[in-house]
Parts: C-alpha cells; structure tokens; sequence
C-alpha cells in the first residue's frame, strides 16, 4: 500500500465513524508561545481539549506535519527516527471513549477493507492498572492474555510518569499497538491509544480524579506504519522517502543504498531538508533564535554530512523538487515556492562552507589539545561557536567523528554568561497572560463588528491587570497598562500583519483610553489606561475607533495587496509574500527573493501600483469555503492557519487575496503610494516600505524642499544644474584630500619609524604595542598596514580612544601565521577583555571595540603579554 493510499484510507475510516476530517495545522504556530514546531496532531485542538471556547464538533481525525528534534542524533541511524514526520490520529472531546478507541484500532487494522493486517501479528500494553483497556482487549477484542502486556506509568501514561511526578493537570493512561513485520526479530510500535480520563492534583496517593469528560488522543506514524505495510524495515525505504534518500546520493555522486557507508549520510542529509523545506515554505529562515535557529542547525548538520564525503560546494538546494515530488499529493502549496526555498538553502550552505573553511583550523588545534583529555572545553567550544559560527552541535559532530566529547554544561554557562554580559532576556507582556486569557476563552469569545462599524454598544466581560482577572479597576493614571475585554467590539485586534487599532471606551462617568488591541483566538483585548471614572464587569460602554488612524491602515493595507500583484507581475509569481506590516498611512511587505530589485524594478513597481490606484477599481469581499477560495484563485500567505470559511479580498481584476483585514471600497482611495525603501532582511527574503495617502503626499512636499534649500546653498537657479555642481565640488575636494593626504603619509611614515625603532625583538621578530593618540579608525588601520607591509617580521598591538571609546587592533606578518603560529584574534581578544569588549578576526589581522577607556593601557598590556606568549 502506498504512503498516499494509507493516508487517506486513515482519515476515510474515521470519517465513517463520525469524526470530522481537519486539514493538518500548520508546522511552525504563531499563537502557541510553547512550541517552536507542531509537535503532534493534538496541539490543533488544545482548546477543544481544555474545554475552551465553542465546541463546533466533538470528535475529528487529521493527518498532521510535525517536527521534533529531541532525538535528532538518531535520525539516518535507526530505521525509524525523523525530525519532520507526519502523524496520523483520532479525537475525541467528551464523544466516544475507550471502548470505541480500541475497536475502531482493531477493525482499521486488521479488516480487510482497509489494512488488513495480520492479527496474529499484533500486541498491545496497558497501563499496570488499566483493568477496563485490558479487558476491552482480552474480552471484547479476543486478543490473548499472552499478547497484552502490563506497563508502568513511564511507559503508559500521558504524561510520563505523570501519576507519581506531575505535572499536575489533564492526563491519562495509553496502550499502544505494536506490529511483527514478517522477517522482522522485534514488534514495532504503530498506535499510541490516550486515554485522558484524570485531572492530577497534588501528589499521590489519591491524586488522580476522573474528568467530567474523558476524551481520546491517538497517533499512528505514517511512515512507520507505511513501512510495516510496505514489507521495509526501515521507513527511509518507503516510497516516499527512498527516493529523496536516492537524490541525496546523487547530489554526492554517490549511489544509495541503505546498507551504503553513506547510507546514514544520505538518511540524515534527505530528512532534514524535507524538514527544512516545509519550516522555509512556511516563512521560517536560518536564524540565531526560535524556529529559524533549528532551521540553521538542520541545514548545517546536514551541510556536514555532505562536507564530511567530500562534496565542498552547496548541494543541498538541489533536492528540494525530490523533496516536492514526493510530499506535493498532501501537501499541494509547497509546488508554490520551490525556487524560494532552494534560494533560501543555497545561501545557508554557502554561508556555512564559509563558516567551516574559517573555523575548521582552529577546531583542528582544539581537538588535537583535546586528545589527552578526551573532552573539547566548554570555553573552547562557544569561542567556536561566538567567534566561527561553529553551532554547537556541528562541534559535537565534529568531535564525535574524531572519538572526543564537548563539555556541554561547560558550554552553556559560557553561553550564558555572555548572555548576562550583552544584556540579552525577555520580556513578558503582562496584559496578555495566558491564565487570565484562558480564563476569559472559556465564557466565550468576541464578537467583531469592525468591518460595518467604527463605533458600537458594548459590555465588559473581563479586565485584566497585573497578570490577573480582576472584578473592577479604580486607579487612573496609572502606568501599567491594562487589558478590558468586551462582549463585542468595532476594534480591529492585530493579526494577518494589520496593527490593532486605537480608540476610547466611554460610558457613565468612565473613560478608558485605547491604546491597542490584541487577540488571543476568538478573544479580543483592548490594552490601554483608565483616564477617569471606574471599570467593572457588566459595565455597559461605547466603544468608539480611531477614525482618522483606521483610514490610514486601510490605504495601507488595500496597496499592500496591490503591491504583491505589482511584484508578480514585475519579478514573477516566485516573488511570494513572507510577511507584512501595515500600519497608519505606512507599510512594509516582505517577499521571496534572491536578488535586490534594480532602480528600474523599483521603478516599475510603484507605477504599476499607481496605475491601479488611477484606476479606481472596486474592492471587494466576500465568505467563501477555503476551497472555493483557492478555486477562486485567492493568494494564502504561507504558514497562515485559515478556518474552514474564508474571507476573500478582490480587487478589480488583478488581485484576489485571502484576508481578515480592513480595507477600501475602491482602490482610488489609495491617493497615492511611494516605495521609500528596498532591502534583504533575510536569507532569500526582501523587504520594501512604502507609504500611502497623506503621507505619500507629504513626502514629494519635503523632497520639493529639500532641492529648493539645495540650490540656495549651491547657488544653483535650476534643478537640474544641481549635478553638475555636486560634481564640481566633489573634485575639489578630491584634489584638496589628495593635498592633506600626502602630508599625513610623511607624518605617518616617521611616526611608524620611531614606534619600529622602540620595539622589542623576540626571536627575530619585532614586537609593537602602542597607544596612540588623535586617529581615527582608517588612520589604525593605516599604521597596522604599513608596519607589516614595510617593517616584517612584525607582530603588534595598537590602541587609540576614538568618540569616547577603545579602539583595537592586532597584527603579524602573515609568514608568522604559519611559522610561528600566531594569531591576532587571539590576541585582539584577550585586550579587549581587560576594557570590557570584545572582538576576534582572521589570524593575521583583528580588530576589537571596548567601553572602558580608562582600561586602554592596561588592554594594550594585556595583547602584548598575549604576542609574547605565543612567541614563546
């Protein structure tokens, strides 16, 4: 049975049985702040599950995109363990239960109708104490006592050990179902069944109390179970994923097969771009932090894989159509953005053979002082990391290859120590809490009237303040802000890139200020401070927008959708939207993309955005089923997660758009847009600002101005002699800095004489370290240059106080680097540590930055104690 056929007959089965089919969530959640990635199919329904907000159904079945990297060491190793996997499950909220759970399991297993499986081939587990699941299998099932096997609570229970050591909350006991493929020697786990019947409080005994209502969260691993039905013993052998492991071969020029030297290789190198290549489609780029760090680091363990067989040039972005080919039935949108991705990769692998061909020198020495020891530092480890960009894990790559292990507690205080040192940290918003918000949830959500409205009646149902739900709030003036939830409300809360809008809530003797809105699912929150009188729940209000700010976010967000079209039509379909921002009268866009666009492209763009303003098209929406929708032609923003019904934006013929936005009636309302930037924020990924109406306006007004004041001080009496004039000016100043410049060099060259004629000698080499006084940065660098150009072998260490701050630099003749060893970062480092800084660079030559100006002699000091130690 193909991975497909297995896919759809899962979710059919449970269709017959009542449950409702969701499409998967999308792999990487904007409004769940505890994962990174979607790590199972449970995660879509947590509200369900915990019972908040309107339950539209009680019991569904999904296959969900998930990513995990807790056992990331073992992917291409055992033949089951991925980062990105899909998982198959049922659910229920209060519907059926155990019983049903169980023999819904055992007929889609083992009925000819849909697996077929078997059944002398299956075992299950039970919780120790689960008599009911037990015997529902024994009795009811007719599966043997001999194939049902008793687990404890770290093996049955979910959470893990949950009973005896928390968390407290909703858990349950599982049983999982386990296959003998034919010619295999061990079962392989297929379903986990969970049955969430307790609410744990406190420690045991007597800790567990049964829910009011019990619900079922099951998974089954699609290519695990793919890989029993395909007689593999190995999902990398599925049809599926053996062709993108065949790929990952031939992008080595090696040819797969899974018993292969390369065989892991080519394993770990095809999952971790099939990963990467869903996280990039969904707008995730590498990155130092959150999802775009486990970006980085999957890319550039599986970079290493290929470095590691010699391939020394990017490869990686080749596979993403393998990748495509063989997950586009499911998954139809990741056609979308083929060439984006692959863009995307290049640029991570080139960077990274960067990173190793800089670093893999230094990890050579580290290792070698690490022989003795067996173990690479924890210092040493994240100075590869700060100063190389060695992840971490690629040095424990690395290390593992040459039989050494990396002190990783030592790591990490390192890591966080220079975290405390450069003022890292978070920040949590007080409003926005999440006991109060799920609080508030389950009474219900808000209803929005913003589209017809700008003013409305409404009721208080809820205030927040300092983390807390509070009854009523007395203190104006204050400066923390609150939250006030409404039971329904005209304020456009901020989401799909839109900022929330601003207002007044009044009412009798009350006046609440605004100052912005924010939602959590169906739930709005207006943020902002009680000016006079006294907020209460139940208190009747106005709510009353901004009108004058919601206009200008209109303008804004209608061009925005026109400046997509003007992209396409510009640089082509690839150019998709990565992200947005609109606010009053201003907007940026983010957009797929290799390369800057040319003045001409900018050009091209603004006036076919301008055209369609001229035009006055009509603007248009409409609630359509999201699959009529996309029928329709409508643009998704990638990574978005959109209900079952849609709200369609169409603009006269050249933009339909999926969005919950404010917008204009007709796009002549625009006024006018002007691109006032273009830049790459990212790896494959452009950014342009514009602004619209007003202060589009505004901005021709001060360029007008600023060529007025131009050619009063140039004496200029048209523009356009404006040129001609800079021109001039600007070779009299070359002629001028040629003069000046001449008289430094002389200057330059004694002053190089006499700090030469002071220096030290340690064996054959002379050694310079100096203050030197009243140069800037270029005249540093200057005398570094000459010293080592006209006075080698040399190896120094300059300072100088420029704009109330140290400034550093370190370094040797290049033949020292190689004879002698040396190495300016080194050196750079360990005086920019005395004033409080830091810095590194290449081995003949470093600069650092410090604070500490009164620490600049002693810093000096320092780098030339350093010099003389690795003279030796």
């Amino acid at each position: 049975m193909k991975t497909d056929e297995l896919r759809e007959k899962y979710l059919a089965f449970f269709e017959t049985k009542g449950c409702v089919r969701r499409s998967s969530d999308v792999l990487i959640p904007k409004d769940d702040p505890t994962v990174l990635f979607t790590p199972a199919g449970m995660n879509q329904f947590k509200n369900q599950f915990l019972g908040i907000g309107p339950l539209e159904f009680t019991k569904a079945t999904t296959s969900q995109k998930c990513l995990r990297t807790g056992d990331i060491g073992n992917v291409g190793i055992t033949a089951y363990h991925h980062t990105f996997f899909e998982m198959l499950g049922n659910f229920s909220f209060g519907d059926y239960f155990k019983r049903e759970a169980i023999h819904w399991a055992w007929e889609f297993l083992t009925s000819k109708q849909w697996l077929g499986l078997d059944a002398e081939r299956l075992t299950v587990t039970v919780y120790l104490d689960d008599d009911e699941a037990f015997d529902i299998w024994n009795k009811e099932i007719k599966l043997p006592a001999e194939r049902i096997s008793r687990c404890d609570e770290s093996e049955n229970f979910w959470p893990a050990s949950s009973p005896s050591q928390g968390p407290d909350g909703v858990c349950g006991p599982c049983s999982e179902i386990y296959y003998l493929a034919p010619g295999a020697t061990k079962p392989v786990e297929i379903w986990n069944l969970v049955f969430t019947q307790f609410n744990r409080v406190g420690d045991p005994p007597n800790n567990l109390h049964p829910l009011p209502k019990k619900n079922i969260d099951t998974g089954m691993g699609l290519e695990r179970c793919a890989s029993c039905l395909q007689g593999v013993l190995s999902n990398f052998e599925i049809d599926i994923l053996k062709p993108m492991c065949i790929a990952a071969g031939d992008a080595l020029g090696l040819k797969y097969s899974y018993d292969a030297a390369w065989g892991r290789a080519c394993r770990r190198i095809a999952d971790h771009v099939r990963a990467c290549t869903f996280a990039i489609h969904e707008g995730a780029v590498p990155g130092p932090e959150k999802a775009d760090y486990i970006v980085r680091l999957l890319l550039r363990r599986a970079a290493m894989e290929g470095y590691l067989l010699g391939r020394k040039q990017p490869f990686l972005h080749t596979l993403v159509p393998a990748i495509v080919a063989g997950m586009k039935h499911p998954y139809p949108e990741i056609t979308e953005t083929v060439q984006s991705v692959s863009n995307v990769i290049k640029l991570e692998e080139e960077q990274f053979l960067d990173v190793v061909d800089r670093g893999m020198p230094r990890f050579e020495k580290l290792a070698n002082k690490a022989k003795s020891s067996g173990v690479i530092s924890g210092e040493d480890a994240f100075d590869l990391q700060s100063t190389y960009g060695f992840l971490i894990e690629l040095t424990e790559t690395l290390a593992t290859e040459k039989g050494l292990k990396v002190d990783y507690e030592g790591y990490t205080r390192a890591r966080k120590r220079h975290e405390l040192t450069s003022g890292s940290g978070a920040f949590a918003d007080s409003v926005m809490s999440a006991g109060p918000i799920d609080s508030l949830k389950k009474q219900g959500g808000t209803k929005f009237l913003g589209y017809e409205s700008l003013t409305s009646d409404a009721r208080i149902v809820g205030i927040i303040s300092n983390k807390e739900l509070v009854t009523d709030f007395t203190v104006a003036g204050h400066e923390q802000p609150i939250g006030v939830a409404l039971n329904q409300t005209p304020f456009y809360a901020e989401s799909g890139g839109q900022v929330g809008d601003v207002g007044l809530l009044i009412g009798d003797g009350v006046e609440f200020s605004v100052a912005d809105t924010q939602k959590d699912g169906d739930l709005w929150i207006h943020v902002g401070h009680l000016t006079k009188g006294k907020l209460y729940v139940g208190q009747a209000v106005t709510a009353t927008v901004d009108d004058d700010r919601r206009s200008g976010i209109r303008r804004a967000h209608s061009a925005t959708h026109i400046l997509h079209h003007a992209l396409h039509c510009t640089v082509g379909k690839n150019a998709t939207q990565r992200g947005s921002k609109v606010q009053q009268d201003e907007l940026r866009f983010d957009f797929a993309h290799n390369q800057a666009l040319t003045p001409d492209e900018i050009r091209q763009v603004e006036d076919i955005i301008n055209e369609c303003v001229a035009k006055g098209a009509p603007v248009s929406t409409e609630l359509l089923p999201i699959e009529e929708a996309r029928k329709k032609g409508a643009m998704a923003l990638f990574g978005e997660k959109y209900p079952d019904e849609v709200r369609v934006v169409s603009m006269g013929d050249f933009s339909v758009e999926l969005c919950g936005g404010t917008h204009l009636s007709n796009t002549g309302q625009v006024g006018l847009c002007r691109i006032t930037s273009e830049e790459p924020i990212a790896k494959g990924v452009r950014r342009i600002t514009a602004i619209t109406g007003p202060k589009a306006v505004q901005k021709g007004r001060d360029t007008d101005e600023l060529v007025a004041q131009l050619q009063r001080l140039l004496k200029s009496p048209q523009p356009a002699e404006l040129i001609t004039r800079v021109e001039a000016l600007q070779n009299e100043v070359k002629t001028l800095s040629k003069q000046i410049a001449d008289m430094t060099s002389a200057s330059v060259a004694d002053a190089i004489g006499g700090l030469v004629a002071q220096a030290e000698v340690i064996g054959g080499v002379k050694l310079v370290a100096k203050k030197l006084e009243g140069v800037n940065r270029d005249a540093l660098r200057d005398f570094a240059d000459q010293l080592r150009d006209k006075h080698s072998p040399v190896a120094l260490i300059l300072g100088a106080e420029i704009e109330g701050k140290v400034a550093l630099i370190a370094a040797v003749s290049k033949p020292l680097v190689k004879d002698k060893n040396l190495h300016a970062g080194n050196v750079v480092k360990a005086a920019a540590t005395i004033a409080g800084g830091g810095g590194g660079g290449r081995p003949d030559m470093a600069e650092a930055g410090a604070r500490l100006v009164e620490k600049l002699d002693e810093a000096i000091a320092a780098g030339a104690a350093e010099l003389k130690k690795q003279l030796g």
